[in-house]
């Protein structure tokens, strides 16, 4: 017959985890009186962070190379091209007859969600008229879009 295993006789293997060092009790235990850090200086104060000292030599974040920039007023917008747009009205995701708005295109799964706004694309694909209201449109898509009669509000205006 099997004995069950209780809760209370849970235990961790052996050497599972390790006694923590008590620190300043006695010389005999190797660890007393300046507790391991060493006579004075400023490492056997307490609150030391010395991330990223190495010692007077000159530290790996100033011997390599700076990349890049990162623009932190950056806006970004979602791209959405005339081909994925007839697509999206060829199989019946959106509806041309209506105003498409940018809230109707993320819903319909046209563009991402989490940008501030959506930049229309494209100089051809695009096969009847369809009236947006988006943030921004390049030139070539905007006259795709006026040649077939339709109607382009622009959101944001360049400033």
């Amino acid at each position: 017959m099997v004995e069950k295993m209780k809760l209370n006789q849970l235990r961790d293997n052996l050497g599972a985890r390790h006694s923590k060092k008590r620190v300043g009790r006695g010389l005999g235990s190797g660890l007393g009186k300046t507790c391991g850090s060493g006579h004075k200086g400023q490492r056997a104060r307490t609150g030391v962070a010395l991330n990223g000292f190495e010692g007077g030599q000159n530290p790996l974040y100033r011997r390599l190379p700076k990349r890049g920039f990162k623009n932190i007023f950056r806006r970004e917008f979602s791209e959405l091209t005339l081909v994925r747009l007839q697509a999206a009205i060829s199989s019946g995701q959106v509806d041309p007859q209506q105003t498409l708005t940018e809230n109707t295109l993320a819903a319909a799964g046209l563009v991402r969600k989490g940008t501030v706004g959506i930049k229309l694309l494209g100089n051809k694909g695009l096969l009847q008229a369809v009236s947006l209201e988006i943030s921004k449109a390049s030139k070539a898509a905007a006259e795709v879009i006026e040649r077939l009669e339709g109607k382009l509000t622009l959101l944001h205006q360049k400033s």
